[in-house]
């Protein structure tokens, strides 16, 4: 028996490959299918089986592609309706793979469909499950995201309390937990850094699964400090529903190099989106006019999904020199499709076909201290409402990236406003995505808020009220 866990850090998210006698089982695959098919090869194995623990919303799923390819039999638990050929599986079904068993553990509460996969040793022994969004190492997952009309997230908080108390924590303390996510994603609120980890040690230090727990208790927690969710969640849960184009056709039409003369004509007849990807240091040095940055660097594929609203949206790359299909490909992953080309030769190209290019102004944080104390300036503070309420500097002005779609009217033209995040990724976004819409009074503080604690700003900081 092989279990191997193929964790993608952009999405935090961790897909499976499990073998035994020849026999290939994945579980919640990457929307680009070729390695899976690859590695089965390599091994003289065939994929029987593709289990999906639910319809993901924080990513598109290679599972069609896959089955396609394969022959492989989709499986889903209880309930799931697609506009594609699957097995719906029952409660405590099993699937034989070689000498192993792989039980559904039909466990609702993140969605109505959400299925664990139990695996059965060829001993008959309870070794692993895969628990999908149900159970994370140290939280649970989300249940706000598969509201119909007549169930509230309180309803679905209250058969995720149910699962786990009937199906997750019954098991034995040595049965390892593989689950779909890690720190980062946001189909949960406090997730481990860990990705792998133990029943027994989720039963001690998991507050989900804290012993004597009420329902009411359980509920007022879970659902305690959750987020929005972002919008392509429900989008990307759609497109897992009723299908998609293949990843290669995607990522032919893509991958594409253009001139600077076609990519400028491409960029004003297709109303497309300029989105440069180089590093953030880069773009500040120089960037197209009106291009928006979300650099490979960071959390691209979550960030793309949370500011790009239409998934149609045709998109012109600036990519790093080699990195066309890394974009194309991570775009893909959250359901962003229509990739035009990339601009052969990058920002030296288009510099030596004779056109303008814009820059943004970048400060140290020491020269933002000096600055801030010498007159009154007005600050962006970009980073999540968690962290700015743990701690910002006095007078700034929240300004969250998540929502800057919305919240437009909250910033003046007229005005100059000092950007800063965490660590100077997040602020170039907003910084670019301010300018691109008219917004030109804009400067960046490198480093972001790590660096301006090291200065000698005033901050106000969060108070627990059991220590007032």
């Amino acid at each position: 028996m092989k279990i191997e866990q193929i964790y993608t850090g952009c999405l935090a998210q961790g897909a499976y490959y499990i073998e035994s006698e020849g026999e290939v089982a994945i579980i919640d695959p990457l929307r680009e299918t070729q390695a899976y098919i690859d590695k089965a090869n390599t091994n003289n194995a065939k994929i029987k089986y593709v289990f999906e623990t639910h319809f993901h919303a924080d990513f598109v799923s290679g599972h069609v592609d896959l089955a396609k390819k394969t022959g492989a039999t989709i499986v889903y638990g209880p309930g799931a309706e697609t506009t594609y050929e699957i097995h719906s599986a029952k409660d405590d079904e099993t699937f034989k793979l070689g000498n192993i068993i792989i039980k559904a553990l039909h466990t609702p509460g993140h969605t109505l469909e959400s299925t664990s996969f139990l695996l059965i040793d060829e001993n008959g022994k309870n070794h692993a499950i895969f628990s999908g969004d149900t159970l994370f190492l140290g939280d649970v997952g989300r249940p706000d995201l598969a509201i119909k009309s007549d169930l509230t997230k309180e309803d679905l908080a209250g058969m995720l309390f149910d699962s786990l108390r009937s199906k997750i924590m019954p098991l034995a303390d040595d049965v390892i937990v593989y689950p779909a996510h890690g720190a980062g994603s946001a189909c949960g609120k406090n997730l481990s850094k860990e990705t792998v980890g133990f029943i027994g040690d989720q039963k001690k230090t998991n507050y989900a699964l804290r012993a004597n727990m009420t329902k009411a208790e359980f509920v007022e927690e879970v659902l305690d400090g959750i987020a929005p969710p972002p919008q392509y969640f429900a989008k990307n849960a759609m497109m897992n529903k009723t299908g998609y184009d293949s990843f290669e056709t995607v990522l032919k039409s893509g991958n594409s190099p253009l001139n600077p003369q076609d990519f400028e004509a491409m960029a004003n007849h297709e109303e497309a989106l300029v989105l440069d990807v180089r590093p953030e240091s880069e773009f500040i040095k120089g960037h197209i006019p009106n291009s928006i940055f979300i650099g490979l660097n960071g959390q691209f594929a979550p960030w793309v999904g949370a500011l790009i609203i239409d998934l149609k949206q045709p998109i012109l790359l600036v990519v790093p020199e080699g990195k066309g299909k890394e974009a194309v490909t991570r775009l893909s992953r959250v359901g962003y499709d229509n990739t035009l080309g990339y601009l052969e030769g990058g920002l030296d190209a288009w510099i030596a076909s004779g056109k303008e290019t814009d820059n943004l102004e970048s400060i140290s944080a020491e020269t933002f201290a000096k600055r801030i104390n010498s007159e009154d300036i007005n600050i962006l503070d970009v980073r999540k409402d968690g962290e700015y309420k743990s701690s910002h500097l006095e007078n700034a002005q929240h300004f969250a990236l998540d929502f800057i779609n919305t919240k437009m009217n909250e910033v003046s033209k007229d005005k100059t406003y000092h950007i800063h995040c965490a660590g100077g990724y997040r602020s170039v976004i907003a910084a670019s995505i301010l300018k691109a819409r008219g917004y030109h009074n804009l400067v960046d503080i490198a480093g972001g808020f790590e660096a301006i604690k090291k200065t000698d700003l005033p901050t106000t900081d969060f108070v627990c009220p059991s220590t007032l």
